[in-house]
């Protein structure tokens, strides 16, 4: 029987950050700017709680303001600062500062189509294996960082979906509407040694996220656009 050794069990918690003010509907992808909305403030202090008895002794965040507005009440519980890794920003996207979601019109337009000729790759943005590349390259140097213990990394919700697709062994294209990862989710990676062993999911503020936002809810015209994550 194998024994083992706490000491070389580490857990680093994705997070997709809170609900985002966001009144003209667009897709802010990397666009400075983007705060969280009251609502999203309250998402964050509601994962603080729930983090606040755990072994977190490293805090990490996108350079993004909706990330960090996240990450701050996590990091104030633990009385830790928060360092920016500029592989956990959102994955790059062409129809960024644009609206685009359903009932918009968005597929008609001609001026479009050339981008969304490849979703396998996909070609309207940064190709999901460079998501790949950036995000374990964030995890493990998180993992080394936080040894023994525990780390939050909050980010955006593509790069957490197809970082652990890859580790699930799942195909990086898919149906955005399928994504397992609402606003102020954890994704929670386990690792023994080197090698992840496990991957979790909870939603600790999903009674404060609106209906039509949650994973798999049947999208609503008006309400659906994909306004960054």
């Amino acid at each position: 029987m194998s024994i083992v050794n706490n000491a070389d069990v580490t857990v680093v918690h994705l997070m997709r950050h809170g609900e985002v003010a966001n009144p003209d509907g667009v897709l802010y992808g990397r666009l400075p700017g983007y705060h969280l909305s009251e609502l999203g403030r309250q998402m964050a202090d509601r994962v603080a709680e729930h983090l606040a008895s755990r072994d977190v002794t490293h805090v990490v965040s996108s350079p993004l303001e909706r990330a960090q507005e996240t990450a701050t009440p996590i990091a104030k519980a633990h009385g830790l600062d928060i360092a920016t890794d500029d592989r956990l920003i959102e994955a790059e996207n062409v129809f960024q500062g644009k609206t685009f979601g359903v009932g918009d019109g968005a597929l008609k337009k001609p001026a479009n189509w050339k981008h969304l000729v490849n979703p396998f790759r996909p070609s309207w943005g940064e190709s999901y294996f460079e998501q790949v590349v950036r995000m374990m390259g964030a995890l493990d140097a998180a993992k080394d960082r936080a040894r023994g213990h525990e780390a939050v990394l909050v980010s955006h919700q593509l790069p957490i979906w197809i970082v652990r697709s890859y580790v699930e062994k799942r195909r990086l294209w898919h149906d955005p509407r399928r994504r397992q990862c609402t606003l102020a989710s954890l994704t929670t990676f386990t690792y023994q040694g080197d090698k992840i062993v496990s991957v979790g999911y909870s939603e600790p503020a999903i009674d404060l996220v609106p209906a039509h936002l949650r994973a798999g809810a049947k999208p609503v015209k008006g309400k659906d656009k994909a306004f960054g994550a």
